[in-house]
């Protein structure tokens, strides 16, 4: 099991997202989620992506905290 700090930053990287925080920011404000749409249904992810974070919540992993909440910032 991976022990180390996730922070959005090293979630983006993991992803294969540009990670500053003004890169971050753009992204969270440029791809809301209406309150319906799951974030591993969200229309801007590669099936990579969506891979990572479906099994990522599904298996309950370390990155599964920094996952809720990118949700929660893009709502």
């Amino acid at each position: 099991m991976d022990n180390s700090y996730h922070s959005l930053k090293s979630l983006f990287a993991q992803l294969g997202l540009e990670n500053s925080d003004e890169k971050i920011s753009q992204f969270i404000n440029n791809n809301k989620l209406p309150s319906q749409t799951l974030l591993v249904d969200a229309p801007f992810w590669n099936q990579g992506q969506k891979h990572f974070i479906e099994e990522s919540l599904r298996e309950d992993a370390d990155w599964s905290e920094i996952i809720d909440t990118l949700d929660t910032l893009l709502r």
